[in-house]
């Protein structure tokens, strides 16, 4: 029989903690998400109980390897453990108990749960949803089951988050990194008008309450316990013994995700130069090598005439190059400030140019952003019909510059890139060394638009190998 329990260290006092609400993990690979799914395991007994656990986005419950997927880890031995996924993903259990996964995508999805009693409460990467959605979900958080009602979440580190703001007491402020002597110290919290007050004991949380016109019973119940928990990958010796290039895959972050997600740092954040060096390319190169197996141009597009607006955005193009032995290569970058119809002949004349240059080692890709909404994809459709007879294609941009850097630039800081020596090379440089503090982050955007496309080109072609 699989006996079901929490590896010793962190998920252990994270699983015994008697804390109202836990936040757990500070790390990536610290067996979070097995830890919250086991957590409410210890209730199935009780034919009254719920849980739901939290993500942000519904894709990140059914994806591959996502929380339905390990749910099956957890729930899957149990005896009478029936998985369901209507009328939402959920196990029911042959007790009547039933632990529920959903998303919280934005605020308009709070109004669902208006009138709802959840027991327990979970929040996978908390630091995902908003300090209002967690605070709102906590007025769900109530139970006629004979449990009292609490909460559990796990995260990664995000400088930028509120929840860096509501664990300060466990981090070091002057180094980010979780204070150990601290980890699982339960004090206590008073939310009164949004704002949060903390107190080392319970009574200096009743007494505060009461002090602001609250009565006895509804000071007790406004004081809510709370704990960090901090773990590292170091603490899962399970997914260290099964997967040993996990470890692997986290050096090859960048130094910024390196820091948060490898060694737990809070305070943490891009800067100038946390993303791209000169140094940390391999060669100037003054021929192009003939091992190129697929070249790809990225667009981020502008329509400012230069003389209209000193300051304006550019129209950059990153042409890169993948290699058979492995590397990239920068051949060619174009950055111009440009009105809306030289735009267009900008990248009619480039890709033409690009297709007669190096059409000798391989069909060159020109990639393009998709503006969202009908306006976006009218403007997509009108560049794919101008350069009719080319390899186009147009995407849509998801997330912020800094996320949509952080592949490429895992690459540049390991040495992978080279750079074909050019006039442009200076103001490339430049732009990449300031990035993401520079006002002008066109050439930026436009190398990891290429770096995404020739690397989901690369893949496609090797899967269809297989």
């Amino acid at each position: 029989m699989r006996v079901l329990k929490p590896q010793e260290g962190p998920q252990e006092t994270f699983l015994s903690t008697s804390a109202d609400i836990a936040i757990y993990g500070g790390a990536a690979g610290g067996g979070k998400t097995y830890a919250l799914l086991l957590e409410a395991v210890r209730h199935t007994n009780n034919p009254k109980f719920g849980a739901v656990i939290f993500r942000r986005q519904s894709i990140q419950i059914t994806q591959e390897g996502g929380l339905w997927d390990s749910s099956y880890e957890v729930y899957g031995g149990i005896k009478g453990a029936v998985p369901k996924t209507s009328p939402r993903y959920h196990w029911k259990f042959k007790t009547g108990a039933r632990v529920g996964f959903a998303h919280i995508d934005g605020d308009r999805d709070l109004g669902k749960w208006q009138g709802s009693q959840i027991a327990l409460i979970g929040f996978d990467e908390l630091t995902h949803f908003t300090k209002k959605q967690f605070f709102y979900m906590m007025s769900r958080n109530r139970s006629a089951s004979g449990i009292d009602p609490y909460i559990r979440a796990t995260c990664n580190p995000d400088a930028d988050s509120w929840v860096a703001d509501f664990i300060s007491w466990w981090i070091d402020q002057d180094t980010g990194y979780p204070i150990s002597e601290r980890s699982g110290i339960i004090r206590y919290m008073v939310h009164m008008n949004d704002i949060i007050s903390w107190f080392d004991t319970e009574d200096e949380g009743i007494d505060f309450a009461k002090q602001h016109g609250l009565d006895e019973y509804k000071a007790k119940k406004s004081v809510k316990s709370v704990t960090f928990i901090a773990s590292t990958l170091q603490d899962n010796k399970i997914l260290m013994e099964n997967d040993p290039g996990y470890l692997a895959n986290l050096l090859a972050l960048t130094e910024v995700e390196k820091e948060r997600l490898l060694n737990g740092n809070w305070k943490i954040k891009p800067s100038a130069g946390s993303f791209f060096k000169r140094t940390q390319i391999g060669d100037i190169l003054t021929s192009i090598p003939n091992d190129i197996v697929a070249i790809c141009r990225g667009w981020d597009l502008a329509a400012t005439d230069e003389d209209e607006n000193k300051e304006a955005a550019y129209t950059a193009g990153v042409l890169i190059a993948k290699r058979a032995c492995g590397r990239f290569l920068i051949l060619d970058v174009v950055n111009k400030q440009l009105k809306a119809g030289d735009v267009r002949k900008l990248i009619m004349t480039t890709t033409k140019a690009d297709n007669v240059k190096y059409r000798k080692y391989c069909t060159v890709r020109q990639r393009l952003p998709q503006d969202p909404g009908q306006a976006g994809k009218e403007q997509a459709g009108s560049y794919i019909n101008m350069l009719a007879g080319y390899n186009v294609v147009t995407r849509p941009e998801s997330g912020s510059k800094e996320s949509r850097a952080e592949p490429m630039a895992a690459q540049w800081q390991q040495g992978f890139f080279d750079v074909m020596e050019g006039e442009w090379n200076e103001e490339y440089f430049n732009q990449l060394e300031s990035f993401p503090e520079s006002k002008f982050k066109d050439m930026v955007d436009a190398g990891s638009s290429a770096f995404g496309e020739i690397t989901l080109y690369m893949k496609f072609n090797i899967n269809s190998l297989l």
